[in-house]
C-alpha cells in the first residue's frame, strides 16, 4: 500500500494511580508499530514486542508528565503503576513532546498492548483510529485513496453507500494549524504595532505639555551657557525613561498574566529573556523616536522669547 507502519489504536481517559499519587491520563492501546507509524521516540527503555502485545502483557509506557507527577526526575522503569485497577510494569519512557497547539498535554499519555487495553480498560474490542505513516517513496495524496479503498473493502461497503469512517490526513492538519499560526500572528503584531503608535504619541503629547510647562526654566537654562543639545539630551532622557517606565509595567503585568493562565490551564510557561530583552529595547526606541520632536522643539526655543513666557 506504500505504508511503512500501520497501527490500530483506542484510547480512554483513565486515573492512573502510584502509591498515594493519582493522575488522569490518556491511556491508548496500540501495537508495537504505533511508535513508528505517530513518529515518536523514545527517551529511554524499550517498546512492547509483538508477543506481548498480542498476549495482552501487562506493560506500559509512559509520557513525560506522568513520570514527573510519579517519579520526579527518577528512573520509572520497572516500576509498577496501576491504570484503572489493573497493574502495569513501566517498561520505557517517551520522549518529550509538549502541548499541541490546542492546548493538549502530549506527555501525559500511557501507552499499553491493544488487547490488555481492550480486556481491561475498554470492556471491548472496538478501534477507534487506525494511524498510517507513509514510506519514502510514496506521497500521501497518493496512499489515502488506496487507504480508503482498502477500508471500504474491509468493512463491506457497496458502491453506492458512503463511507462510514473518515480518513485525516495530519500533513493538512499541521499545515492549517501553521496557517492559523501565522494569521495570528500577524494579527497579534497589528495590534501591538498599533499599541506602540498609540503610546508614542502619548509620550509625545506629554512631553510637549512638558515643554510648554517648563519653557521659562529652558530660557534660564540656555541664558547661562546651556547649548541646545543639552536641552535636547535631556528631554530625549526623560522620554526614554517615561517610555521605559511603561514598558517595564506592561511586562510584569503580561508575566503575572501568563503566569497565572499557566497556573490555571496547567500549561507551562517559560518566559523567554531574548523577549523581554527586546520588549525593553522597543520600549527605549519608542521614547527616543515618539521623543524626539518635544526635545527639538524645546532646544530651539529662543533665550529670550522662552524668559518672557509666563
Amino acid at each position: 500500500t506504500g505504508a511503512r507502519a500501520i497501527s490500530p489504536a483506542s484510547q480512554k481517559q483513565v486515573r492512573v494511580i502510584f502509591g498515594t499519587e493519582s493522575l488522569t491520563s490518556g491511556v491508548t492501546g496500540t501495537d508495537s508499530a504505533y511508535l513508528d507509524a505517530r513518529e515518536w521516540k523514545l527517551a529511554s527503555g524499550r517498546p512492547f514486542s509483538d508477543s506481548e502485545t498480542r498476549s495482552g502483557t501487562g506493560v506500559c509506557l509512559i509520557g513525560e508528565t506522568v513520570r514527573q507527577q510519579f517519579f520526579g526526575a527518577g528512573d520509572p522503569e520497572g516500576e509498577i503503576i496501576r491504570v484503572n485497577r489493573t497493574s502495569c510494569k513501566i517498561i520505557g519512557l517517551l520522549e518529550p513532546k509538549g502541548y499541541t497547539g490546542f492546548g493538549q498535554d502530549q506527555d501525559n499519555v500511557v501507552l499499553m498492548p491493544l488487547h490488555a487495553y481492550q480486556r481491561r480498560i475498554a470492556g471491548n474490542r472496538d478501534v477507534d483510529n487506525i494511524y498510517v505513516a507513509a514510506d519514502d517513496r510514496t506521497p500521501t495524496s497518493e496512499l489515502l485513496p488506496r487507504v480508503e479503498d482498502i477500508l471500504r473493502d474491509t468493512r463491506r461497503i457497496t458502491p453506492d453507500r458512503e463511507d462510514d469512517f473518515s480518513i485525516r490526513d495530519m500533513t493538512q492538519i499541521a499545515d492549517a494549524m501553521a496557517s492559523a499560526t501565522t494569521t495570528m500572528t500577524g494579527m497579534l503584531g497589528a495590534v501591538a504595532g498599533v499599541s506602540l503608535l498609540v503610546g508614542g504619541i502619548g509620550i509625545m503629547n506629554i512631553m510637549l505639555v512638558s515643554v510648554t510647562e517648563r519653557t521659562r526654566e529652558i530660557g534660564i537654562r540656555l541664558a547661562i551657557g546651556a547649548r541646545e543639545k543639552h536641552i535636547l539630551i535631556q528631554f530625549l532622557v526623560e522620554a526614554t525613561v517615561l517610555s521605559l517606565l511603561g514598558g517595564i509595567i506592561g511586562i510584569l503585568i503580561g508575566l503575572a498574566l501568563a503566569g497565572l493562565a499557566s497556573v490555571t490551564l496547567a500549561i507551562p510557561f517559560a518566559p523567554s529573556p531574548a523577549v523581554i530583552l527586546l520588549a525593553v529595547g522597543f520600549s527605549a526606541l519608542i521614547g527616543m523616536v515618539f521623543g524626539f520632536f518635544p526635545a527639538l522643539r524645546g532646544a530651539r526655543l529662543d533665550p529670550i522669547d522662552a524668559l518672557r513666557h509666563e
